[in-house]
């Protein structure tokens, strides 16, 4: 037996072919309010598309602890051995709007949203280890240079140079976005990283630094730039279409996880900054410790409502993770849920993706938009805090984190040495590079930058000279190459 259709208030629809009139011959009605019902709600179906991260592709999952770290963390996601949590993943490009390509040369998002008994936590990461700034201030800045010309409506491959020649920090990341890892073939050939510094406190009150890897079973494989446009051609949704076929197939992608620890004390000895999100932890000092893994086994049964509408946020943490002086980390706390509050609404982490599952949610947030879920306090009356209703909500003191310490030498963590953003990227490019990714690295580079002016190319082969010698010629001869293969006439369109 079919269902009847229905007005979204539940009343009976008695056709839904065509519009009332007056007559054959029209005019339309006024009172034909399911006309103007379907055209309003279509006028609202779209919201704003993220500031970044816009294009994107989700799962639900489950990770598994598989090995014993305990004695990092009291976070109970991480209790026992065999363990395991409901798991919602959102991978998406950086730059790209909503019906951007799939294929584009971008940073991959990574991000997790663990669905634990103490609440979300939420592990907002990418696919590279670092990013290109350490400084939040610089964000917006760099966030611009990645989309749209104010005149031209054009990426613009002149503000993107011209602003990581100023921020030579940047180089490490521009690196790893040139080389053969800057176009992952689909999400499940890629790792994930939490990138910043976070923090692991245990029983005892003792806190650690903790880095976040999240390693592919599927192994590694990129395309080059010609693959990607070649498949752009066919197909803008190459990712979509690979993950959810994938799952559908049952060859569920997986991921092991695994983290870097480092004790409070010593962080201060390092010859980096160990809270700078552009500097990696190298894994002889730091070695990968085993943690469990992840196996992503069903898609979203609607994707607006799991995918678009998810709302990852670092302030998402439980305890026994926790946080840490890194700059970025600190400002993002706040700009997420800010972003989110913005472009969902007010009670964003009441929706079906955001809400916690396997924790009971009590909090005195009142009113406002969205408001469509019943008071969370517990006692009718208790719309504040403090109050003398005993069945009310009251704070948890086991779930006070213990003090981070800060010693006040501002300086410890200063960046003296002017080589010291270049050590990690030459050791990227002259020892962990072969000759053909390296010159696979200054080809994909040379095309990236060919638009620019030569004011411009060269402030940026300035940086890469600090780097190694052989980078700063091997791009350069690279976007020489480019440029005798194409002759300039006085027919050819030319954009500084």
């Amino acid at each position: 037996m079919s269902r009847k259709l229905t007005t979204s208030a539940g009343a009976p629809m008695p056709t839904n072919e065509h519009s009332l009139s007056a007559g054959p011959r029209g005019p339309l009605l006024m009172q034909d309010y399911q006309l103007i019902e379907k055209l309003a709600h279509q006028n609202r179906e779209r919201i704003p598309e993220r500031a970044v991260h816009a294009k994107g592709w989700g799962a639900f999952g489950t990770f598994t602890v598989t090995h014993d770290i305990t004695k990092y963390t009291k976070a109970a996601i991480f209790s026992e051995v065999g363990k395991k949590t409901e798991v919602l993943s959102r991978w998406s490009t950086v730059a790209g709007e909503l019906g951007a390509a799939d294929t584009e040369r971008d940073v991959r998002g990574f991000s997790l949203k663990f669905y634990t008994e103490e609440g979300n936590w939420d592990l907002v990461g990418n696919n590279t280890p670092i990013f290109f700034v350490r400084d939040p201030y610089k964000f917006p800045d760099f966030i611009r240079t990645q989309k749209r010309h104010p005149v031209t409506n054009l990426r613009s491959p002149e503000a993107m140079f011209d602003f990581w020649a100023a921020q030579p920090e940047s180089v490490h990341q521009v690196t790893i976005l040139m080389s053969d890892r800057g176009i992952p073939q689909n999400p499940a050939r890629m790792n994930g990283y939490g990138s910043h510094t976070f923090s692991f406190w245990n029983d005892a009150g003792e806190r650690y630094w903790i880095k976040f890897h999240f390693k592919t079973q599927q192994g590694h494989a990129h395309f080059t730039n010609e693959e990607a446009e070649t498949l752009i051609g066919k197909t803008r949704e190459s990712y979509q279409e690979d993950l959810f076929n994938m799952i559908e197939e049952g060859q569920h992608p997986k991921w092991t996880m695994f983290i870097q620890v480092m004790n409070e004390e010593d962080a201060a000895n390092q010859p980096f900054n160990p809270f700078d999100l552009t500097k990696v932890w190298p894994h002889g000092d730091f070695p990968l410790i085993e943690v469990g893994e992840l196996e992503f086994n069903r898609n979203p049964d609607n994707y607006f409502i799991y995918v678009e509408n998810a709302a990852y946020s670092p302030s998402n943490i439980v305890p026994g993770i926790s946080f840490s002086p890194d700059k970025m980390l600190q400002a993002r706390v706040f700009s997420y849920a800010d972003a989110h509050r913005y472009r969902l609404g007010t009670h964003y982490e009441q929706l079906p993706a955001n809400v916690a599952k396997a924790a009971e949610v009590h909090f005195y947030h009142k009113d406002g938009g969205m408001r469509f879920f019943p008071q969370q306090t517990g006692h009718p009356d208790a719309y504040y805090e403090p109050n003398q209703y005993e069945e009310a909500a009251r704070p948890d003191p086991a779930a006070t984190e213990p003090p981070m310490k800060i010693d006040g030498d501002a300086a410890r963590y200063d960046q003296a040495d002017p080589d010291a953003d270049f050590v990690q990227p030459r050791a990227l490019y002259a020892e962990v590079l072969n000759d053909e990714q390296r010159a696979r690295l200054h080809s994909n580079m040379a095309s990236a930058m060919g638009p620019c002016s030569d004011s411009v190319k060269e402030r940026w082969y300035a940086v890469l000279a600090k780097v190694h010698p052989d980078y700063e010629a091997g791009v350069r001869r690279a976007v020489e190459d480019d440029a005798n293969a194409i002759p300039v006439t006085d027919e050819t369109p030319t954009r500084a």
